[in-house]
Formats: structure tokens, sequence, C-alpha cells
């Protein structure tokens, strides 16, 4: 050290303080994109929890479910929707017969907890579509098959939204719990994101998607257990 010059020790000094901002950027880049990931993804899961609430309510007003199933249902769908629009559901998005089936019951809730609502809505569906016959029953009619096929095609989607978010969240979890991160703040006073848990467990007897069209083609055979 004694044989270095002044000049020498103060680039070094600069080198150090330049490559320590560059990490201190990379890494507040990073958090930020993360962040913004998170977002995201949490409005792509909202959108399809909204479009499953949707389907369900076209299910409950179909004709085809017993009036008891068409209430719980129906109510459970309500739920859904008023709770992913912030308690403002526009007239068009619920079927007028729905609103009329549920009548007062169908004014905004207070304290709407977005994950107990869409636990509530997979447990009414469940009632009807963990029986494999009830769900053969309702295919036989046209239109019990479009709602059923939607009804799959949706509640898939949110699954895979689910988890595509919950894994940005851990990432993002696990950048804010650096030493780098937390020693200089650099998360600032953004909250720190938490994973959606909620009951999105698939029905027993609903087909997923593609396993109607394979179940319908001459010689298929069933999709291995």
């Amino acid at each position: 050290m004694s044989g270095w010059s002044d000049t020498t020790v103060v680039l070094v000094v600069v080198g150090v303080i330049l490559v320590l901002a560059w990490l201190v950027w990379v890494r507040a880049s990073r958090l930020d994109r993360l962040h913004r990931k998170v977002g995201a993804s949490r409005a792509v899961v909202d959108a399809q929890l909204v479009r499953r609430a949707t389907v369900a309510a076209e299910l409950a007003t179909s004709g085809l479910l017993d009036p008891a199933s068409s209430l719980v249902v129906g109510e459970a769908a309500w739920g859904s929707l008023t709770a992913g629009r912030a308690g403002d559901v526009p007239t068009g998005l619920l079927p007028a017969d729905l609103r009329e089936q549920l009548g007062a019951s169908a004014a905004v809730p207070d304290g709407l907890d977005r994950s107990q609502v869409e636990s509530d809505l997979t447990a009414a569906l469940a009632e009807i579509l963990d029986d494999p016959d009830e769900v053969a029953v309702l295919a036989e009619d046209p239109e019990g098959d479009r709602v059923l096929v939607a009804l799959a095609a949706a509640w898939y989607r949110v699954q895979l939204a689910r988890r595509f978010h919950n894994e940005a969240v851990a990432q993002t979890q696990r950048v804010r719990h650096g030493a780098l991160v937390r020693l200089l703040r650099l998360a600032g006073h953004a909250p720190e994101p938490r994973t959606l848990e909620l009951d999105d467990s698939w029905p027993h007897g609903l087909p997923r998607p593609g396993e109607q069209a394979r179940a319908a083609r001459p010689g298929a055979s069933a999709p291995p257990a």
C-alpha cells in the first residue's frame, strides 16, 4: 500500500463506489420490476376470478339447476362479482334475472374478504360439480354443455393465474428480504406483497379443458389417473 500513489488510491476508491452504486441500481431496478410484475399478475387473477363468477352466474340463471342450488350459486357469484369490482358491479355484468332472483340480498355486502368469497363460490359450485352424474346430466343440454365448457376454461385460468401470481410474490419477498435491500431500504414505503390464498380446487366431476373433446372422439381412451 505504501507504494501506491494518491492518484491510484483515488481511482480505486472511485471504482469501488461506482461498482457499489451499480449494484444498488441493479437491485433497485429489479425490485421495481418485481413489484410491477406482482401488480400485473394480481390484475390478471382478478380478471379471471370475475370471468369465473360471470359464468357461474350464467349457470345459476340457466334454469338447469334446482331452485335451491340456483340461489346458492347465484349468491356466491354475486359475492365474487361484488368483491372483484370493489362494490361497483356494472348493470350488464350480472344477469337481470339473477338480480331478481336474489332480490334484497343483492345489496353490496360490507367488509368483503376476496379470498373468502372466492372460496365460498368454489364450495357452492362443488356441491353441484363434484358429482360426475350430475355434471353429465347438465352436459346433455346444449346450453348446459356450453356453460360447463366456459366454466372449466375460466376455472383453469384462475388456477394458472393465481399460481403465477403467488410465484411472483414469493420471488419479490425473497429479494425484499435480502441484506442490501433491507440495509438501504430500497423497497421504500411499498407494502410487502402477499400471496393470494383461496380455495380454487377443481371439482371432481367437472372435466378439465380438452377432456370433453377427447371423450367425444370415437375410440378415445380415458385420460390416465
